[in-house]
């Protein structure tokens, strides 16, 4: 392909100079010239000539810079001070490889440059400190030191104020970290955390900003980049922004330290970046060859910003301090909406009033009709669970408008359902306690837990409008209105078991739902900690006054069914010539003995002397008195 070779080297080593000009000259037939650096060729004249480079990295970027935008043919071969020149282009360590890649046509790429404050850059700029990002051999590591590395990351993090300016004068002020701006994805890239794939020729630089809001994002950041090794824009961390155009102002009060290329340090309140688009025609290492491949199938990308992310204003400035804080702040703009929403929720109103009357009404015909999907429904029109939302972010932030409101407004609720669900049992002729009224009579700690995990799920629907669909399912899982329904039903018919086991489940969900919400807005970051402290206390003492007696029903439980699976080992016991199989229906555990509703299927016609058998059989695996009702099956064959 070339007949000319111009052979641009410093190097003095007779021996590797006749190494290189000896193969070229036997395999290619080609003339060589040799030349120093400091040579400015005209492009016009040196179309057919190959400029076969032999620099250390600092003298091929010179080279560079004196021939951009020029289109003579160049190639790179491995020199011992151009270990970076050879890791972003992919040169071969092989001389004599590198050499043959020189001559072939296939590798031969227009190529873009990153330039930074007037120096070209192979490909990397690295500003502040990325934590991970901006290491080359990380993975060498062994499994101790990647380890310490991680913890010495974790504490030693330290924020600075940047102002971000993109090619269409988009400005973004932040407080970050560090700064990494890659051209291209190189093979020095393909060995850290880096998961995208980034071109070299798309005249377009890829900034990933390090500006993690919370101790909780920043872990989660460290995670993923020294252990997962996964960072891409398809899942990027929050603790990342990003973007990807063609020119990038970073600017800031302070002083910045950067590096070129992971070379010497440098410095400068303003660091001007940019990419200059095909400005040099390189024959790239054979490993990219695909690369060049699909160059003509390229497609021109558009400017990409995602820094929503990033902290802004008042966070920034906390920041800045060295406060970095265990859950992510809220924006003034988040927790303004929030607050409003949450504020008309605690209002008492007429439409609150007509919903609690009506679900109310449908939830106590449903429980003495025992039917599931009418209850269900009561559950959805019920609208108890705003109020007491609006409850938990007034005990974190100590509110007392949200406070007085939200208690006025559940109070007033409560009453209405408690004064029409017994008024309404005393005009229903029935007395029966159905099994929809018994679910709800012996509360335990896994009620506690449905509570919990209901006020998580409506205080992050609450702050997220696109989530707020779900506040149904989380009504439905919290059922709030049937206990108070179960309640009203037990004064009705004047029966204090009732009252108190369903005033017991009512309780566990209003206390519940409101710590667990409260904890939910202070991960989200719409308060201090030291602020919430007060109220989180209160509710906490409470929630463990209520658990006293569910984790007493909830030993009962697991007693209860320790008793069954124990009796259920009990599938069939011989009588003389009669066979009888078990079939255990129901237990309720009393203190001294144990009720046990049992079907008993033989062929015969059983004596009251096998039932005591059988009776027996049955204390001696339990190893407590059992009361027995029996239902006799005779099989008929």
């Amino acid at each position: 392909m070339y007949k000319q070779v111009y052979f641009i080297s410093q190097e003095k080593d007779k021996k590797i100079l006749d190494e290189i000009f000896d193969y070229i000259k036997e395999k290619y037939k080609s003339e060589i010239s040799t030349f120093s650096i400091d040579k400015i060729f005209d492009d016009k004249k040196n179309k057919d000539i190959l400029f076969l480079l032999y620099l250390g990295d600092e003298e091929i970027k010179t080279f560079f810079q004196n021939h951009l935008n020029k289109t003579i043919s160049i190639s790179i071969l491995p020199h011992e001070k151009s270990l970076n020149a050879i890791k972003n282009y992919s040169i071969s360590k092989d001389i004599k490889d590198a050499i043959d890649d020189a001559f072939n046509p296939e590798l031969l790429s227009k190529i873009d440059l990153l330039k930074c404050n007037d120096y070209l850059s192979f490909n990397r700029i690295s500003i502040g400190d990325m934590h991970g990002m901006n290491n080359y051999d990380y993975n060498e590591n062994s499994r101790f030191r990647k380890i310490k590395i991680f913890f010495n990351n974790l504490k030693n993090i330290k924020f600075k104020s940047y102002t971000l300016t993109t090619s269409k004068d988009q400005t973004v002020q932040t407080a970050a970290s560090g700064i990494t701006v890659l051209e291209h994805l190189s093979l020095a890239t393909q060995e850290s955390a880096i998961r995208d794939e980034l071109s070299i020729h798309d005249g377009k630089l890829n900034a990933y900003i390090l500006a993690p809001t919370s101790l909780i994002s920043y872990v989660w950041y460290l995670l993923a980049i020294f252990f997962y090794q996964k960072v891409s824009l398809m899942s990027l961390p929050k603790s990342l922004g990003f973007i990807k155009a063609s020119k990038l102002t970073v600017s800031s009060s302070e002083i910045l330290d950067y590096q070129i290329d992971n070379s010497d340090l440098h410095q400068s309140k303003t660091i001007e970046l940019e990419v200059l688009q095909d400005c040099i025609n390189l024959h790239l290492g054979r490993d990219l060859l695909e690369i060049v491949k699909n160059d003509e199938k390229h497609i021109e990308e558009k400017d990409v910003i995602k820094l929503n992310s990033l902290p802004k204003a008042e966070i920034s400035s906390i920041l800045i301090e060295g406060k970095l804080p265990l859950f992510k702040k809220a924006t003034d703009e988040d927790f303004k909406d929030l607050l409003s929403n949450l504020k008309d929720n605690a209002k008492f109103s007429y439409i609150f009033a007509t919903l609690m009357i009506l679900s109310t009404l449908l939830a106590t015909t449903g429980l003495f009709a025992n039917s599931t999907p009418v209850i269900i429904g009561a559950m959805i029109l019920a609208p108890l669970m705003a109020p007491i939302i609006s409850l938990s972010m007034g005990v974190i932030r100590a509110d007392k408008f949200l406070l007085f409101q939200s208690v006025r407004t559940m109070l007033f609720g409560i009453s209405l359902a408690l004064l029409f669900s017994s008024i309404y049992t005393l005009f229903i002729p029935l007395e029966q306690i159905t099994v929809e009224m018994q679910g709800r009579l012996n509360p335990n700690l896994l009620d506690l837990m449905v509570a919990i995990f209901s006020g998580m799920a409506g205080a992050y629907a609450y702050s997220k409008e696109e989530v707020a669909k779900s506040l149904a399912g989380v009504a439905i899982a919290v059922a709030l209105v049937p206990p108070l329904s179960v309640i009203g039903i037990g004064i009705g018919i004047r029966n204090i078991d009732v009252i108190y086991g369903s005033f017991l489940l009512f309780a566990t969900n209003l206390v519940g739902i409101t710590l667990s919400a409260a904890l939910t807005f202070i991960v989200l970051g719409f308060a201090p900690v030291k602020k919430a402290k007060k109220g989180l206390l209160y509710t906490f003492v409470l929630m463990v006054i209520i658990s006293i007696p569910l984790f007493l029903s909830f030993m009962k439980v697991v007693d209860k069914y320790e008793y069954f699976n124990k009796l259920n080992s009990v599938k069939s016991i011989v009588l003389e010539d009669k066979k009888v199989e078990l079939k255990i229906q129901l237990i309720q555990n009393k203190k001294d003995k144990i009720l046990v509703n049992i079907e008993l299927i033989s062929d015969k016609y059983l004596l009251f002397d096998d039932y005591l058998i059988i009776k027996n059989k049955l204390q001696e695996t339990v190893d407590k008195q059992i009361v027995l009702k029996i239902t006799p099956v005779i099989k008929i064959d």
